[in-house]
């Protein structure tokens, strides 16, 4: 399915090929807010949940195509245990920043867990908006330290 992408998100695509090579974005590539690496630990997230979070985000390509990779396959890109995924992700669906969904067929019986994020976005966005706040703070006490020196009264010495 082909998705209309403007011409902000071209523009971006192509600063993130100056980044990273064209060739390591045709590879693939995933989006993950910074706060949620950022405020980990406040989210109660370690190193491996992160990694987790990242394996499920990168097989999520639409906001209505929710993610569903296997344990299998996540533990493989780790290099742990798909018993170890198992357990973690059901510990992230504990503390609500998961959401699992059974899908099964009537030909295949059980297959791989849709995955919902939205547990997890909630979560961060206080502290997504705690930094905007701190940024626009920020902005606005260099705004007005600037305002009150006026421009610089520096003279070349000759």
């Amino acid at each position: 399915m082909a998705v209309a992408v403007g011409t902000t998100e071209v523009a971006q695509l192509k600063v993130n090929e100056k980044k990273w090579t064209p060739t390591l974005m045709k590879a693939g590539w995933t989006v993950l807010p910074n706060v949620i690496f950022e405020r980990q630990r406040a989210l109660g997230l370690d190193a491996i949940d992160i990694n987790i979070i990242l394996h499920i985000a990168s097989y999520w390509w639409t906001k209505e195509g929710k993610p569903f990779p296997s344990k299998r396959t996540i533990a493989a890109a780790m290099e742990i245990e798909p018993r170890t995924v198992q357990r973690r992700i059901a510990r992230l669906e504990a503390a609500k920043l998961i959401r699992r969904e059974q899908r099964r067929s009537a030909v295949n019986g059980s297959q791989t867990n849709v995955y919902h994020l939205d547990g997890l976005i909630e979560a961060a966005k206080p502290f997504a908006l705690e930094k905007i706040q701190a940024r626009e703070a920020k902005a606005l006490e260099r705004a007005e330290r600037v305002a009150r020196k006026g421009k610089p009264k520096l003279a070349i010495v000759k």
